[in-house]
């Protein structure tokens, strides 16, 4: 009798977990920079699918060769269904009777973004593209930092020692290591499969960066004289500059709260053939009478960097700044 209770118990309990599982949302997968778009092949093959790919597959500003902003996997309609929405972006896009562009959020997995696209005509269509890619990709590479910044929050390095020398919280993942201490300066690397990549932080002072004239200039002066100073390859004089062939990239954004700007481009080694893509976040911060500057740059001449840079990118943007 015992036993048969028991079972009745054991069943139920079983039911009502799959039950209740069934409400939970199914977890995004696929890598990172990845998007499905579901759109009817004669669509793809026409206007629309050169509209889609000329936004959102367009080259990554700052990388010494081109690489798709993100990797797009098209599927046709018919096929909304299984593996494909579990990607995190996902676009749908078809002809309806009504022109509309909507946003819809977790619709198939969690976390997910969801871009609804129809038109009466391909034309239709494409004007509501133009329209909102770029909000759509400010959308899409927000998701894919916070994931980035989720897998690498798994296992990261002791914060304090950076915090007790910047005043900054900052989530590095472990396999950094540290190459360089200074009292304003440190240098992180991580070594990868055929390379590798760099995280530096230090600060200079408030002056060093004019805010009137060529932002650009001051900054690559001020990048450069780090450079020498601090790193170089294993012959004389190959310390790291800023090459002059690419002119960096350079947009005002805002971290923590704190007016930053934002740098993309090409470092070389002085005297040297070893190059790659830096990124440099210079922020004003003046409640610690400080320039902070967080630079990733990478080093990996046989493979992709897109996704590196993406790394880098995360670990940055993690970045706390603590106030006097």
């Amino acid at each position: 009798m015992y036993k048969t209770h028991y079972l009745l118990f054991f069943i139920s309990f079983l039911f009502f977990s799959c039950k209740n599982n069934d409400h939970l949302p199914r977890v995004t997968s696929g890598k990172i920079n990845t998007i499905s778009v579901i759109i009817d092949d004669q669509l793809w093959n026409g206007d629309i699918g050169d509209s889609i790919r000329n936004k959102f597959a367009s080259p990554v500003i700052g990388l010494p060769q081109e690489e798709p902003l993100f990797n797009i996997n098209q599927y046709p309609a018919k096929l909304l269904e299984g593996f494909m929405t579990d990607t995190r972006s996902i676009i749908v896009v078809k002809k309806a009777a009504e022109n509309k562009f909507e946003i819809h959020k977790d619709q198939y997995a969690a976390p997910q973004n969801v871009f609804h696209i129809s038109g009466k005509t391909a034309a239709d269509i494409i004007k509501y593209i133009e329209k909102n890619y770029q909000k759509m990709i400010r959308i899409i590479k927000e998701a894919e930092i916070a994931e980035t910044q989720r897998i690498d929050a798994k296992s990261l390095i002791d914060p304090q020692i950076i915090f007790n020398k910047f005043r900054t919280t900052i989530e590095i993942p472990t396999g950094y290591s540290y190459v360089l201490q200074k009292s304003n300066f440190t240098w992180l690397k991580k070594e990868i499969i055929g390379g590798n990549t760099s995280l530096l932080i230090y600060q200079v002072p408030l002056k060093t960066i004019k805010k009137r004239g060529d932002l650009v200039s001051c900054i690559v002066k001020m990048r450069d004289s780090i450079g020498s100073l601090y790193i170089s390859g294993k012959d004389f004089n190959t310390n790291m500059l800023t090459e002059e062939a690419y002119a960096p990239y350079l947009f005002k954004s805002n971290h923590d709260g704190l007016e930053t700007f934002e740098t993309k481009g090409t470092w070389q080694l002085n005297n040297d053939f070893m190059s790659g893509p830096f990124i440099n976040y210079s922020i004003i911060d003046p409640d610690n009478d400080r320039i902070l500057i967080l630079e990733g740059f990478c080093y990996a001449p046989s493979k992709d960097k897109r996704d590196l840079m993406h790394e880098l990118e995360s670990i940055i943007k993690s970045a706390v700044i603590s106030k006097k």
